[in-house]
């Protein structure tokens, strides 16, 4: 939960009532009102998984993001302390949900990627799948963000699907259909020692703007599935 000083709330505290389950056309749904910044965790870690969700924009915003785009977020591959990242999240890397920039990559709190892209003239990467690779984490030079390509959100208000690959060192980020990341090499920081990191929970962030999560399913894969597997070959 959100933590405004230098106490964390801590676990399982919710007045605001930040997440719930609400109906919505008939079905359940997950709302994360937005109004604390924090994080909903699986109990369980998983590895080589397929996550597929979808998720829409609610109308709420609040500070200090009132003003901006409204920001959510996936964290996978979740290890350690809770508020490691920021005071709010855990060592992990993020599929972002953000308007406009949803499927960018966010290295937290130690989490590590190997990405193809492209220097952009102000400094920001972009994902290029025949680009150089780059490093991205808290520490690299080159920052700890990378941005997708192509862009396939639709329009706030509707429903997006999100699919989500991991297996081994690589993920793939999927968008309405549309591979616009692909990332290698998953590794962590411990210290001064990169070691693996190909296992751990998932996150929901809390970010300052109300979003709606439905049909959430993850199952277990052996490997990539051939379509993901060739745009990955095309990222080598």
């Amino acid at each position: 939960m959100n933590r405004w000083d230098t106490i964390p709330v801590g676990f399982n505290i919710d007045p605001m009532k930040v997440f719930g389950v609400v109906e919505m056309g008939g079905e359940k749904v997950m709302r994360i009102s937005g109004e604390q910044f924090g994080g909903i965790s699986t109990i369980m870690e998983f590895e080589n998984y397929h996550l597929q969700l979808q998720f829409k924009w609610g109308q709420l915003k609040w500070p200090p993001n009132k003003k901006g785009k409204r920001d959510s977020g996936l964290m996978y591959y979740a290890v350690g302390p809770q508020g490691a990242d920021g005071g709010f999240w855990m060592r992990s890397h993020e599929f972002q949900i953000e308007e406009g920039d949803c499927g960018d990559y966010w290295a937290c709190a130690g989490a590590i990627f190997d990405v193809r892209a492209k220097k952009e003239n102000d400094s920001s990467y972009v994902y290029k799948k025949d680009g150089d690779l780059f490093t991205f984490s808290t520490v690299s030079p080159n920052g700890r963000n990378c941005q997708k390509y192509p862009d396939a959100e639709k329009p706030s208000g509707e429903w997006n699907t999100i699919d989500l690959y991991c297996f081994g060192g690589t993920s793939v980020h999927v968008i309405n259909g549309v591979v616009n990341m692909v990332l290698n090499n998953s590794r962590q920081l411990e210290g001064n020692k990169e070691i693996p990191l190909t296992k751990g929970k998932i996150q929901f962030e809390s970010e300052g703007a109300e979003i709606f999560y439905r049909s959430i399913k993850l199952c277990s894969i052996d490997k990539i599935p051939d379509n993901i597997l060739n745009e990955q070959r095309l990222a080598k």
